[in-house]
């Protein structure tokens, strides 16, 4: 990847790397106290947890990981699932798959349909590299005509999985008939090629109760029954499996493994949280990575505190961050309100997440810290994101 040269664009570093490139830059074993709040940063030990942890529980099942790349829209963080035995990235726009082959990744699922005349011409040009494999969903025979369209001058056929849905969920086909209808329209497209099914179960329920567990299941049932339900001529792919349900993904989908390729398409696990997905996750042994610190900057009433971090740097939408020291309560833009008797202005707070895949999207360059437990962490690696 380009070596990029440091500055003020890189939020919270200090000026005194401004002018380095990142690799002068960490030569100086810099200090996590050297850098300024609010800051977002990655624990390395737990990545690295993470990933074999989740490599090996897949492995143990017979099942691909494909993790989903829209979660950090980091290359270098890809690299390392893929690295761990991952299949290849899942990913959501056109544009997403566009950065990844800049930097060369080889097997993308796009977990969406793809109907966009732009990036359809751009990807039937792509396809005249014969080591790329790539995959995106079908829902409609609408959407098979628009993938028509915009592919008559393709390399060769996209692979395309029929994507299964029902009420209540997001995209997919909601009934057989309307899947039928689709299979054929892609059956007599000189320019698609059905290769599987799957869909995402993640919008069916987001709470582990009898109901919501049923809710999903149901829906992988779906899936399975679709499979049964058409031929074959080559191993098909089916696939789903957000980061809160891969368990049940497994469990369904799994006894399918010995006729088609299995995909896992989890995301959140290498980054993990203390929010959303340490209370969804299957898989307890997880470690959260990422953390926000902030500052005190104000305490304008004897049990309120202000911290420098807000919206612009820290995700809300599936909770607020959580502290020891306090009750986060809100946010502005570029501050946090804490309902705290016990913190003193200048103190620097470390601060569990909740959301990675909306976390991410507020820095362009992350630092990566041997240990978030330690005094005073060191950074060791910088990831940069591309949003």
């Amino acid at each position: 990847m380009q070596e990029h040269v440091i500055g003020p664009w890189a939020k919270s570093f200090p000026p005194s790397a401004w002018g380095m490139t990142q690799q002068e830059f960490l030569a100086t074993a810099p200090a996590l106290s050297t850098f300024a709040t609010p800051l977002l940063t990655l624990d390395r030990g737990a990545m690295a947890h993470n990933v074999a942890l989740m490599a090996e529980w897949a492995s143990e099942r017979g099942l691909e990981l494909a993790p989903h790349g829209k979660t950090t829209m980091a290359p270098q963080l890809w690299q390392q699932v893929l690295d761990a035995g991952a299949w290849g990235i899942t990913l959501a726009t056109g544009w997403q798959v566009q950065v990844a082959r800049s930097v060369g990744v080889r097997r993308v699922i796009l977990a969406n349909e793809l109907v966009d005349p732009v990036a359809l011409r751009w990807l039937g040009a792509e396809l005249a590299d014969p080591d790329f494999e790539f995959v995106c969903w079908v829902d409609s025979v609408a959407g098979v005509e628009a993938m028509d369209a915009g592919l008559t001058h393709a390399a060769r056929p996209v692979d395309v999985v029929l994507e299964v849905g029902q009420a209540g969920g997001r995209g997919g086909a909601r009934s057989a008939d309307d899947a039928l209808s689709v299979v054929r329209a892609v059956e007599a497209s000189r320019h698609l090629r059905l290769v599987g099914v799957g869909g995402y179960e993640g919008t069916y329920s987001t709470v582990r109760t009898p109901e919501g567990t049923a809710a999903v299941a149901k829906y992988l049932d779906r899936i399975v029954e679709l499979h049964a339900m058409l031929e074959w001529p080559e191993r098909p792919m089916v696939t789903a499996g957000g980061s809160a349900w891969f368990d049940l993904v497994a469990e369904k989908l799994g006894p399918l493994r010995d006729q088609a390729t299995v995909i896992l398409r989890s995301g959140a696990y290498q980054v993990h949280d203390d929010g959303l997905y340490g209370r969804l996750t299957p898989l307890a042994d997880l470690r959260p990575a990422m953390h926000g610190w902030a500052r005190v900057v104000s305490r304008p009433e004897s049990d309120l505190a202000l911290l420098d971090g807000g919206k612009r740097d820290f995700p809300y939408d599936e909770g607020m961050p959580v502290t020891p020291l306090g009750t986060v309560e809100k946010f502005n833009d570029q501050h946090a309100y804490l309902r705290s008797d016990r913190v003193e202005v200048g103190q620097v707070l470390r601060l569990g997440l909740s959301h990675p895949c909306t976390a991410f999207d507020k820095w362009r360059l992350i630092p990566v810290i041997d240990d978030a437990d330690a005094a005073d962490p060191t950074v060791v690696d910088l990831v940069r994101t591309y949003f």
